[in-house]
Parts: structure tokens; C-alpha cells; sequence
């Protein structure tokens, strides 16, 4: 692909406090710095110059419409797609040379779940980046899956056959998974998605523990009802960076409208909603 494709301005929101940090008084390099990422299928632009940087621990959802670009702008950041430009550097340095401090858990629908293996081998996967893949896992890493499966509460489905489970259930073995890689980045593409109540808030509780060890959390959303109560920040997304920050800031009726298009009664709803809390906070 080697098509030109012309720059595009942005409108960022404020930054949050504890996203604030001067570059030009720290050598620190930030967590996450995404800058002027394009990426096209075909030569049709999906996203193109999305441009920021995360220096602080957080739980951040993706958000924005169908086709916004929001599990490529993950499968970019994690070289999964190729991009067309920009870069992408974790801790100061290239992806590749940090795999071992990611997680990933991508969406239900990329795996193949007839795959004959069990819940606690799927989860014992997640202990190979570490482990090197020459080396078969020891009891400390047996011992770590099976701490992994309580956390998600299906320790009790450790020998049954990954397609034998439910939609949630599945997706807390994937979550188990990344967890027993013990990253410092994790990246969750619409975990959320088709789970039930009880999973959902599982998910949700495991993130957040997560969040206040240390670790930071990329999470693809789709529900907006929800994003209140389960980031942090928010980045607003639709081919291009529409704006991101704390929720609170971010998540305005006109950020909501320039980020999905026309006149939605339900995105006003969700302005207000955000401002009372604010006020009320």
C-alpha cells in the first residue's frame, strides 16, 4: 500500500491529571505512545493519523460505531495489521521487543474453539512467553493457571474441552489466559460482548484489580450505557481520534455526536448523565 494519504486535524478533550505529563521535563518514556497511525485495507483508509500517548496506569475503553476501526487500531498497535504510517512504542520501545510484558484477548468469534484442548492448557498457553517455548511448564506454572482459574471463578471447569463452554465462560478462559502471562499492558478486544451479567461483572473486577497492581488496560467496547462504570478514561474513536480523557470530560453529548454522526436522543441522555455525576462527584 503505498498510496498518500492526506493528514487529517483532531480535537482532543483536556487531559486528565493523571495522564498529564510535561515530555520536555521527564526522560520517562510513556507507556503507550501511538503517533500518527494510519491503516488501510485495500487502500481504503480504516484509520489514519490517530495520534496519543498514556504515561500512567488506567483502564481505557475504545468506543465509537460499527467500523470505526476500533479492534484495528489494537491489531495495529500489537502489529497484527500492518500500518501505512506512524509508529507505535511501548515503554520507549518497538512492540516486538516487549512481547513478553503484553496480553491480548482477542474477540470470541477469531478462535477456533473446536481446537481439542482443555481449559487449564489453554490457560497454561499464557505462561510460554515467559516460559520460552522449549521448555514445558513446571508445577510453579501449573500452580499459576490454577490461581488464575479461581480468580476467574472456573477453576471447577479446569479438564473440559474449551468448546464445551459457554459464551462467558469462554471468555473468562481467555481472560485466565493473559492473566497467567503476567503482563504489564493488557490489550481486551470487546470482552464484554454476548456475556452475561455475572461474567461481565467478573471481567469488569479482575480489570480493575489489575489496574490498581500497576498495569495498564486497553479495552475495545461497544455498549455505552456501560462505559460510566467501567473505565476510567475513554477514547472516542471513528477512522480518526474524535477525542479522549477521564469519562466524566470526555464523554459529552457533542463528543458523542461528532463520534457517531447525527442527531441520537440517546447520546444527549448519556451527556447529561455523565454531568450530573461530574457534579455530583
Amino acid at each position: 500500500m503505498t498510496n498518500k494519504l492526506h493528514s487529517c486535524s483532531f480535537v482532543f478533550s483536556p487531559r486528565p491529571d493523571f495522564l498529564r505529563t510535561d515530555t520536555r521535563l521527564t526522560t520517562t518514556p510513556a507507556i503507550l505512545d501511538v503517533h500518527d497511525l494510519t491503516v488501510a485495507y485495500r487502500h481504503r483508509p480504516v484509520l489514519w493519523n490517530v495520534d496519543f500517548e498514556i504515561h500512567e496506569p488506567q483502564l481505557l475503553g475504545i468506543v465509537g460505531p460499527n467500523g470505526a476501526g476500533k479492534s484495528t487500531l489494537l491489531k495495529s498497535i500489537l502489529e497484527l495489521v500492518p500500518s501505512v504510517s506512524g509508529n507505535v512504542s511501548l515503554f520507549g520501545q518497538s512492540v516486538s521487543d516487549v512481547r513478553t510484558r503484553i496480553g491480548y484477548v482477542p474477540q470470541r468469534e477469531s478462535v477456533d474453539w473446536e481446537f481439542p484442548i482443555t481449559v487449564r492448557e489453554t490457560v497454561l498457553m499464557g505462561t510460554y512467553a515467559k516460559l520460552g517455548w522449549f521448555r514445558r511448564p513446571g508445577a510453579r506454572q501449573r500452580e499459576l493457571a490454577e490461581q488464575c482459574l479461581a480468580d476467574v471463578g472456573m477453576e471447577a471447569f479446569a479438564d473440559r474441552q474449551i468448546g464445551r463452554l459457554s459464551g462467558g465462560q469462554q471468555q473468562r478462559v481467555f481472560l485466565a489466559r493473559a492473566l497467567a502471562q503476567d503482563a504489564d499492558v493488557y490489550f481486551l478486544d470487546e470482552p464484554f460482548a454476548g456475556v452475561d451479567a455475572a461474567t461481565e461483572d467478573i471481567v469488569l473486577g479482575v480489570l480493575r484489580r489489575l489496574r490498581d497492581r500497576g498495569k495498564l488496560l486497553i479495552v475495545v467496547h461497544h455498549d455505552l450505557l456501560t462505559v460510566q462504570r467501567s473505565f476510567d478514561s475513554v477514547l472516542l474513536l471513528n477512522g480518526r481520534l474524535i477525542a479522549w480523557g477521564p469519562v466524566e470530560e470526555t464523554l459529552t453529548s457533542e463528543n458523542l455526536k461528532r463520534t457517531y454522526g447525527g442527531h441520537l436522543p440517546i447520546l444527549d441522555h448519556l451527556g447529561v448523565a455523565v454531568a450530573d455525576q461530574s457534579r455530583s462527584g
